[in-house]
């Protein structure tokens, strides 16, 4: 305990004595530190190689401006500078300083201007020689040390000087000459990295660690200002007094960039705060905008942020360059575009659209697959366990967390919102996808939103499905990545099948085919005793499955009992199986299994399908009874077997019971051997580029509000998210295959609550509006609910009014007009609709009646002038009922 208590004594007086000698320095008179000898640096040589490039993933690494070794030039290319003129301030106090120089520098693609007095360059030059006097003494701090250890010994290079003639005895006549002296000693200071890199030379040119980003754009204004807390459009993220006394003032370093700003810490590096440019962006100066002296005001549609400078130049200093700066490379963000979108009409985007979630999860996967970066999720709902391709025959190498650790582990950052429901009505279990995606890898940070309670939202819910790879390939559609979404043109009803990968081996019997597919419990669908040579699968430990999770997968002995085949086949449904839609010569059938019971488990179910005729699909003659096998070509090898899709929870029919213990995924919750699954229909698209730019920047703008209105993200481990340019939009580094080239506009629902935004945008519900009034000849809408007509009391959107003034206007032209309605037969919530269901059920169906009914009342002036309703007009609605859940 002695020697503990000593070393730690002497610990702290080692940190004292550095603490004080580091005072010593900093109050040194300059003046007597003009050495005669050398300077020890030297300047690095340019690389032959090129230049490297800083990665978009250094925003997540941050340091503090005064730490030693950080990242904050491009390698191997110097920074050039000119002193482009002189502007002479006159007043009425004499002014050591009346010269201010415009000083553009250029470090490879990026080009700057900063304005500094020559009492600046003074000051630069004091400090200077005060960290060189710093550094040669060997202070015994670990900071220290490094600082010491990363300045290189190399050529010997002498101390530049300044002019000593006084500022205010130069003549105009003689500027071009001041200013070459004060250009040359600027590039000779940045020509040697151990000045180069100081952080008070840094601040005199205005860089920063994200300076250089090629990804975040054009290099704007930077420098420390001081930053008044508080500004936020949401009621409760601010003091809760108006007064002086309750606002903060806090030194941060702005940084301006194309289409946002933000402010860093200095003793950290954090980002602290990100506000984007919009179309209520506007800066104003002076005392009475800002209610501070000296004062600079930016609003936007989330934050009127206030800033205090050193003086009224100053401010207008700053208000010049940031305005300049974004009108020149933000204007798209600053105007209203069509519709009434954030975001502006994006022409020859590459783009591509999905029906059905197949093509959709398989290029999804990819595309995560690809992700070098960054890759943005947020659903409804998301389950961590699903196969993204089927059927399943690599493993657990496509299931979605696989993906996700995989490549959290190669350095991707991982960002995954997630909507937070009412557990009371929903049984999506969020927590538990959180828990399970946090749990894979520091690198996945998931958020849940909203807090209802705590927010007042109650009838509110976040419904988009989105995922964002780099920033560059963006899906936008209606498909969450969840159970029961996957699902094909065939819509299979039955999925009671097991497979197994096998080789092309000759002397292989059906026989010890079916036993062996019998025996698998297994999703790996492989076996590497039947493989080939060459053609084994490599895996990782992470992508074999969990023992634990797998129960309720195979269940051959229990599928022994019947065939559910011959009763498909006999109502005319044998299309909707998931064995026998495959392959036209197949054959199953196995008398022995019928059981009269699948048919009554079937009844309540067949109504919402429609019956076909006999296909040459037909029954066969048993040939074995143990279990029928077949050969399905997929692209990844040959399967034998019955192919399974659905895995667990993933074989579901939510009307005949909600998901339940969604902690055992692949663990059946219904007997898919007498109950058949709900099928699923949705669509989705996929841009790149601008258009996927913009849908990064909805994503981004909506977890940075989530981070700042919920305490419990606060914290450093949930960082600030950062758009990329749009000048750097079209270097795409992946494309999904078969993308074509559209006109593309992103379009949302956005209010204060979802996005901490003060106006509520609508855009999807002007455009909806505006396609049904500008429509010619018939429109077309398949919707998983329909409810419109507006009351302004519980429904507000103008669509069924729309489409009635639509109906009106054919009409009085005498023009033939058509309106198609496809929705869901029964809405996706459990309920025995013939007992009433239950209330989700029972008021979705209320309020798609409403609808309709409120519809058929609105009369239509017949040419006689008497009324006549809208059912009799020769322009009226065809409503179609669908069995898929949309």
């Amino acid at each position: 305990m002695s020697l503990r208590a000593e070393s730690h004594a002497a610990a702290s007086t080692l940190r004292k004595i550095a603490a004080d000698m580091s005072n010593i320095i900093e109050s040194l008179d300059t003046r007597e530190l003009h050495f005669d000898g050398e300077e020890v640096d030297a300047e690095v040589p340019s690389d032959p190689k090129g230049t490297a490039c800083i990665p978009f993933s250094a925003i997540y690494h941050t340091h503090g401006f005064k730490e030693p070794g950080t990242e904050t030039y491009l390698t191997g290319c110097p920074v050039r500078v000119r002193v482009l003129e002189v502007e002479r301030f006159t007043s009425t106090k004499k002014v050591p300083s009346p010269n201010v120089y415009t000083i553009e520098l250029t470090h490879e693609e990026f080009t700057w201007q900063v304005k500094r007095k020559f009492k600046h360059f003074q000051e630069l030059h004091r400090e200077l020689l005060r960290y060189k006097a710093f550094v040669r003494i060997p202070i015994p701090t670990r900071s220290h040390t490094v600082r010491r250890q990363s300045i290189k010994r190399g050529e010997p290079r002498q101390m530049p000087s300044l002019p000593h003639t006084a500022e205010s005895t130069v003549r105009e006549e003689h500027f071009s000459s001041r200013r070459k002296q004060l250009e040359d000693y600027l590039t000779k200071i940045l020509k040697m990295p151990m000045y180069r890199n100081y952080h008070g030379t840094m601040e005199f040119i205005g860089v920063s660690q994200l300076s250089f980003i090629h990804d975040l754009g054009p290099k704007g204004i930077e420098g420390f200002i001081m930053k008044r807390s508080g500004g936020h459009r949401i009621p409760g993220l601010n003091c809760c007094g108006q007064g002086r006394m309750c606002y903060r003032w806090s030194k941060r370093w702005l940084v301006v960039k194309d289409s946002f700003l933000l402010y860093m810490k200095p003793d950290s590096g954090a980002i602290a705060f990100v506000l984007l440019v919009d179309k209520e962006f506007n800066i104003k100066i002076g005392q009475k905008e800002t209610e501070t002296k000296y004062g600079l005001q930016i609003d936007n549609l989330s934050r009127s942020l206030i800033l205090k400078c050193n003086s009224y130049r100053h401010a207008q200093w700053w208000r010049q360059g940031i305005d300049e700066f974004i009108r020149k490379h933000g204007k798209d963000f600053l105007t209203e575009h069509r519709f009434g979108s954030y975001a502006a009409v994006q022409e020859n985007t590459l783009a591509k659209w999905y029906v059905n979630a197949k093509w959709y999860f398989e290029d999804v996967a990819n595309a995560m697959e690809a992700a070098k970066e960054e890759i943005f999720i947020t659903d409804w709902w998301l389950s961590p366990e699903i196969f993204m391709k089927r059927p399943v025959v690599e493993g657990n190498r496509w299931r979605l967390d696989c993906i996700l650790k995989r490549k959290a582990q190669q350095g991707v950052r991982i960002f995954v919102m997630l909507y937070k429901e009412v557990e009371l009505a929903l049984g999506i279990n969020s927590e538990y996808s959180k828990r399970t995606l946090m749990h894979l890898h520091p690198n996945i940070k998931v958020m849940r939103h909203p807090d209802h309670v705590s927010s007042s939202v109650y009838l509110w819910a976040h419904h988009e499905k989105l995922v964002i790879v780099d920033q560059s390939v963006a899906f936008v559609g209606g498909i969450d990545l969840a159970y029961g979404r996957w699902d094909d043109d065939e819509h299979r009803l039955t999925d009671v099948g097991s497979v197994k990968r096998m080789a092309a081996v000759k002397s292989v019997s059906t026989t010890n085919l079916a036993s062996a597919a019998e025996s698998s419990e297994c999703v790996p669908l492989q076996s590497e005793a039947l493989a080939p040579e060459g053609h084994l699968f490599q895996r990782n430990a992470d992508d074999v499955p969990d023992a634990s999770k797998m129960k309720g997968v195979g269940k051959p002995k229990k599928f022994s009992r019947f065939s559910i085949y011959k009763h498909l086949h006999k109502h005319g449904m044998h299309h909707a199986d998931s064995v026998s839609s495959i392959d036209s010569e197949s054959s199953y059938c196995n008398p022995t299994r019928s059981q009269p019971n699948i048919i009554q488990s079937l009844k309540p179910h067949l109504k919402m399908f429609h019956h076909h005729t006999e296909s040459k699909q037909g029954l066969a003659e048993p040939q074995e009874d143990k279990g029928s096998i077949r050969s399905l070509k997929t692209g990844v090898g040959e399967l034998l077997g019955e192919t399974r899709f659905w895995h667990g929870k993933d074989y579901c029919n939510f009307v005949f019971k909600d998901w339940v213990q969604l902690d055992k995924p692949f663990a059946d919750f219904i007997d898919r051997y007498t109950t058949p699954r709900m099928p699923w229909h949705d669509i989705s698209s996929v841009v790149h580029g601008k258009a996927a730019r913009d849908v990064a920047r909805h994503f981004i703008q909506r977890w940075n509000f989530t981070k700042i209105m919920k305490p419990k993200y606060r914290s450093l481990s949930y960082p600030f998210l950062l758009p990329k340019s749009q000048q750097t939009a079209n270097e795409l580094k992946y494309q999904v295959p078969e993308s074509v080239h559209a006109t593309v506009q992103v379009i949302r629902s956005a209010a204060d609550w979802s996005a901490g935004i003060k106006y509520h945008e609508e855009s999807i519900h002007n455009a909806y509006v505006n396609v049904i009034e500008n429509s010619k000849h018939y429109i077309y809408i398949e919707n998983q609910f329909f409810i419109s007509c507006a009351d302004d009391k519980v429904v507000w959107n103008k669509i069924g009014d729309a489409i009635a003034q639509r109906i009106l206007k054919a009409h009085r032209e005498n023009k033939r007009f058509r309106v198609y309605v496809v929705i869901p037969l029964l809405p996706g919530f459990e309920g025995d609709i013939s007992t009433g269901g239950g209330n989700a059920l029972q008021a979705i169906m209320h309020f798609n009646y409403r609808y309709r009914r409120r519809r058929g009342e609105i009369p239509l002036p017949w040419r006689g002038g008497s009324p006549d309703p809208l059912c009799k007009s020769r322009n009226s609605w065809l409503l179609s009922r669908s069995p898929h859940a949309a």
